[in-house]
């Protein structure tokens, strides 16, 4: 942003304006351009004033060291195009019509103008009605631009720049998200931050502004008439470090005498009215909290902002805000993924897209202009699908609404089966294990509901008469409703089926069948409702499948041979493009892997599940690991074979639902998704689709691999699904990526 600073304490001094020049510094470092005019002398108490009758002749000035009073004054400009501020003999009120309309005019328009940091707070209404820091702001808001009147309340006057420091580093966070977030009812921002240490650690909250008024009498003291003017800047000091210490009251004269009168106003009175208030502006700043008051340019505050303001991943994250382009368009962006693990790698992922002028709003009501350019990375229920569809141009979504066909496992059997009748020769053919859908209220009922499983049923009499456990054809049972590992069982007769079903029942005996009556609604990968583990919730009990149990995994030695699958992102763009992100994971069982027993009780599914979510904190850690980087003794290529067959099989099922199923998922021109899909490799180098999940649980990858993976899948996700639908110019991203490759591009006639 190009921000314009004013105040009205003067170039820096340590004695009467400590602290404008920190905070300029923390603007530059955050990558602000930063255009400085303040008084050249002190004008505090002034106010809204312009000297009527003046003329105004601006000097020049450079900053030396923070707190040594070593800068640099010039009657004209410097000659060597460095850092250069400009003093005027005037008002803040002044500095900020000629910062706004004549001096900076060469450096491009003022996106928002900032006045202070004032030395000492302006709380309570006898401060801000002659604060001449809200005086600057005022004129900024009446000449339309976004105006914010800052001001530190110290409580020592021994300035400790560590903690100047924090405060301005603070407050540059808060300029940033009020720029961003801007109320449309609001004119200016005053903002009081306690220079305290420790303030960021504080409570940032909307006040209102405490109504006062000067109860012990006159604000000015009655001097001798032959003394002098004092230096205001000396002035300036004595009167805010009397505080709580006022002169005492003039005698009352018999006579009328002339004097004059020095302003000295009585700090008790505010001091008083701030501890009886019990909130607003004043009474939270002294508690040291921050607080913020918005107010319209006629000094009514805006009672209906109230409550803390949180400074989340958005606030934390450096802006970077280049100065605004013409050129670039300017996209809304509504960032607010529910989880906090990837919510920060989103918003830096978004805000790396040079070719946008990125702002991020906190909520839809914030966007004033709808048809706008918007993108809503957000929970799946807080997405506006409504909104999506009436702008299909301009908005975009991170989520489609219909997609059961592939995120439900017996809408996703259905999807492969379906897709087979008319195309035998798939690769789906030999890549899934085809399942037998069934439906169960209650465990006396199975033989019904499992009349029409032919190849269910055939198999369990099979087995029954193997006596040799290891070959029978073994069967994973799993609820269609299911995640994380939960309600997940293998068994491979009737009777271990049906004592799976009994012990359910046993387990939930008083529980009532639920139906499904969410549209597409999400579960969290890592367990249902919060619980995790291997039972199945009562809701469960209905939609299952069964499946042949892979054999014979891929195994290695390094790695304790324990079971593990593949998971791995892919991205859905549009109507439809299909890529698969290369840098996958290996997910290993906990235990090491030992064929199936016929004893269910005794069977150790630790050693079969590969899902961490079933795994405790003790084994995570050595569970996941990046799947490149695979440590065996293989000496082909297996691994690119693996991948190669990862991205066929992917495109196919993605083509297969959106072909064969278009009520269960339906694409839409204006919407991206992220998936995590799961695959087994058998020691053959086979590779099988095991399942989809929406919103995946990025949490599995672990805090080791959170920025190479899981960062860099969304820095390429916003080049190749963000970019390229606001940016005619990136269309060639919609190619892909060497990380992120196209596997399957559809023209499905939706746009």
């Amino acid at each position: 942003m190009h921000i314009l600073v004013t105040n009205d304490d003067g170039p820096p001094s340590y004695q009467s304006s400590p602290y404008v020049q920190s905070l300029v510094a923390e603007l530059q470092a955050a990558g602000h351009q930063v255009s400085v005019i303040l008084p050249d002398v002190q004008r505090s108490w002034i106010g809204k004033a312009h000297m009527v009758g003046q003329t105004l002749t601006p000097k020049y000035y450079r900053p030396g060291t923070l707190l040594k009073d070593d800068g640099t004054h010039s009657e004209k400009p410097f000659a060597d195009n460095q850092e250069e501020w400009v003093l005027v003999d005037g008002t803040p009120a002044s500095c900020a019509q000629l910062g706004l309309h004549h001096v900076f005019n060469d450096r491009g328009p003022i996106d928002l103008l900032v006045s202070g940091p004032n030395y000492g707070r302006n709380t309570t209404a006898l401060f801000a009605l002659s604060s001449g820091t809200l005086g600057g702001a005022l004129e900024g808001a009446v000449n339309g631009k976004k105006s914010i009147a800052l001001s530190y309340a110290f409580d020592s006057r021994e300035h400790d720049l560590e903690i100047i420091t924090e405060a301005s580093k603070l407050s540059v966070r808060l300029i940033e998200k009020f720029a961003r977030d801007w109320a449309d009812d609001v004119h200016v921002y005053s903002i009081n931050v306690p220079v305290r240490k420790g303030v960021t650690n504080n409570k940032i909250v909307y006040t209102e502004m405490i109504q006062n008024e000067w109860s012990s009498g006159s604000s000015f003291k009655e001097m001798p008439a032959d003394e002098s003017d004092a230096d205001p800047n000396k002035e300036e000091h004595k009167i805010r470090e009397q505080n709580e210490l006022n002169g005492d009251a003039q005698p009352k004269a018999t006579t009328r005498k002339h004097a004059t009168y020095k302003w000295a106003p009585q700090f008790q009175d505010v001091r008083t009215a701030v501890e009886n208030a019990g909130s607003g502006d004043g009474w939270e700043v002294l508690q040291g909290n921050v607080s913020v008051t918005p107010l319209r340019a006629n000094f009514w505050h805006l009672p209906h902002y109230r409550g803390e303001i949180k400074l989340d991943a958005v606030e934390r994250i450096a802006m970077r805000m280049a100065p605004r382009s013409e050129i670039r368009p300017v996209l809304n962006a509504m960032i607010d993924y529910p989880d906090s693990y990837v919510q920060s790698l989103v918003l830096q992922a978004v805000l790396k897209l040079d070719d946008l002028d990125i702002r991020p709003v906190g909520a839809l009501h914030e966007v004033a202009d709808k048809t706008r350019p918007l993108l809503q990375i957000t929970a799946y229920e807080s997405l506006d699908f409504e909104l999506a569809l009436e702008h299909s141009r301009t908005s975009l979504i991170c989520a489609y609404a219909i997609r059961k066909a592939l995120i439900r496992k017996h809408y996703l059997s259905n999807t492969v089966s379906t897709w087979l009748v008319k195309h035998p020769e798939s690769v789906l053919s030999k890549r899934f294990k085809s399942c037998m859908h069934f439906e169960l209220d209650f465990a006396e009922f199975l033989d019904d509901a499992l009349v029409d499983a032919w190849d269910l049923n055939e198999s369990m009499s099979r087995n029954e008469s193997i006596p040799a456990i290891s070959q029978r054809e073994w069967w994973i049972l799993k609820p269609g409703m299911s995640d994380g590992g939960n309600g997940i069982r293998l068994f491979s007769t009737y009777a271990e089926l049906q004592a799976i079903f009994d012990e359910w029942e046993a387990d939930n005996p008083e529980s009532e069948d639920e139906e499904d009556t969410t549209l597409d609604a999400d579960e969290d990968e890592c367990g249902v409702n919060g619980n995790e583990g291997g039972g199945a919730m009562t809701s469960q009990l209905r939609h299952f499948i069964a499946q042949p149990y892979i054999p014979n995994p891929l195994l290695f030695r390094e790695y304790g041979k324990r079971k593990f699958h593949i998971r791995t992102y892919v991205l859905a763009v549009g109507a439809l493009k299909v890529y698969v992100y290369r840098q996958m994971l290996a997910l290993f069982a906990a235990k090491p892997y030992t064929p199936p027993s016929d004893d269910a009780r005794a069977m150790d599914l630790a050693g079969h599940l590969t899902n961490t979510c079933f795994q405790d904190d003790s084994t995570k850690e050595t569970s996941v690991h990046q799947f490149w980087a695979l440590q065996n003794g293989r000496s082909d290529d297996w691994q690119e074979k693996v991948f190669a067959d990862v991205c066929e099989t992917t495109g196919e099922i993605f083509e297969a639902a959106a072909r064969e199923q278009m009520v269960h998922f339906q694409t839409i021109p204006n919407a991206f998704e992220i998936f995590g899909v799961d695959f087994l490799v058998d020691e053959s180098l086979n590779v099988w689709l095991l399942e989809l999940n929406a919103y995946p649980d990025f949490k599995q990858t672990g805090e080791g691999l959170q920025d190479t993976v899981v960062g860099g899948l969304f820095d390429e996700v916003a080049k190749v699904a963000i970019s390229p639908f606001f940016d005619p110019d990136s269309q060639h991203l919609r190619q892909g990526t060497e990380d992120l490759p196209l596997v399957r591009d559809l023209n499905l006639g939706r746009g």
